[in-house]
C-alpha cells in the first residue's frame, strides 16, 4: 500500500491533536487522507487546532463519541494514557487498528488497556510536520493489512522501520523521538560560540542555522557516509582538524552524546513502568 492509497482509509480517529499529532494530520491529508475520514479528540484543543479543522473541512471533538475508528491514533501524554484507554475501550471495535505515539508506552498496557491485540507501539519524530521524519514501529498480532495500512499512514510523515524487538522502540525514542533538540541544541551552542567570536545575534543566528541546514541538505544528497563526508572537510593540520581534535577526544562529543542518549533511554523506560 503506498501513500496514495490513504484515500481509501478511514475513519482515522486522532486522539490528542497536540504538535505531533497535527504534524502527523497535515501530512495524512497531504498524502490524500480524505478530510471527511479524519476525526480529531481533544478536550482542550489549541485555537489554531479549530482553525487547521475547520479550514480542512475535519471533525474535531472534545471526546471519543459517535466515531467507529478503522484506525485509532494515540498521541497522548505517557502519563495520562491510562485514564485515556480506559474511556476509549468501548470504541475499539473486532477490525480497528491501534497505533501509539506515546514515549514509554508498552504494548501489554496498550493490548491490556483497550481489550486487543491489533496494536502497533511506534515512535516518531518532530521533522515529520514537513515529511521528513523516521518512525521506529513494533506491532502486537496484527494483519497484513494492518501493516499495510500503518506502513502508509506513518511513510506519510517520512521514513519507517519495522522492529521486533519492542526494547529497541526506547532507543528509537532516545536517539530520533528526542534527537531533533539535540541538533537545534547543537545550533544554539554554535550561535552561542560565533557570538563569543564578535558575531551580533543576528549574524550568530544566521550563520549557525544555515551551517546545519546546509549540512543536513548535503548529507541527504551525498550517499556518502557521515565520516566520509566530515573527512572530505578535514584538511589535515587545518582549522577543522584543529576543532575537531576537541570535539573528538576521549571526553568529547561521542561520550557526552552517549551519555545524553542512554538518560534518555533510561527515561523512556521509566515512563513505561509508569
Amino acid at each position: 500500500m503506498t501513500q496514495t492509497n490513504l484515500s481509501t482509509i478511514g475513519p482515522v480517529v486522532l486522539i490528542g491533536a497536540g504538535k505531533m499529532g497535527m504534524a502527523m494530520a497535515r501530512g495524512w491529508l497531504a498524502a490524500w487522507l480524505k478530510p471527511d475520514n479524519l476525526v480529531l479528540v481533544d478536550p482542550n484543543a489549541a485555537p489554531e487546532v479549530a482553525v487547521f479543522a475547520k479550514a480542512n473541512g475535519v471533525r474535531l471533538q472534545a471526546a471519543a463519541t459517535n466515531v467507529v475508528p478503522r484506525v485509532l491514533i494515540l498521541a497522548v501524554k505517557p502519563q495520562i494514557m491510562g485514564a485515556v484507554l480506559a474511556g476509549l475501550a468501548p470504541v475499539v471495535r473486532e477490525d480497528t487498528l491501534v497505533l501509539s505515539i506515546a514515549a514509554g508506552v508498552s504494548l501489554a498496557t496498550l493490548t491490556n488497556g483497550l481489550g486487543t491485540q491489533r496494536v502497533i507501539r511506534t515512535m516518531p519524530n518532530t521533522p515529520a510536520q514537513i515529511g521528513k521524519g523516521i518512525t521506529g514501529a513494533v506491532p502486537a498480532a496484527i494483519t497484513p493489512d494492518d501493516k499495510a495500512i500503518a506502513e502508509a499512514l506513518l511513510s506519510a510523515a517520512g521514513q519507517v522501520v519495522w522492529f521486533d524487538d519492542e526494547a529497541k522502540l526506547d532507543a528509537v525514542t532516545a536517539v530520533s523521538g528526542s534527537g531533533p533538540a539535540y541538533v537545534f541544541y547543537l545550533v544554539e551552542a554554535l550561535a552561542e560560540a560565533a557570538r563569543r567570536q564578535g558575531f551580533d545575534d543576528e549574524q550568530a543566528e544566521i550563520f549557525a542555522r544555515q551551517t546545519v541546514i546546509g549540512s543536513a541538505a548535503l548529507l541527504e544528497a551525498d550517499p556518502a557516509s557521515a565520516a566520509t563526508l566530515r573527512k572530505n572537510v578535514t584538511s589535515p593540520n587545518g582549522t577543522t582538524a584543529a576543532a575537531l581534535a576537541v570535539l573528538m577526544a576521549d571526553d568529547g562529543l561521542v561520550a557526552l552524546m552517549n551519555k545524553a542518549v542512554d538518560a534518555a533511554r533510561k527515561r523512556s523506560e521509566e515512563l513505561g513502568r509508569g
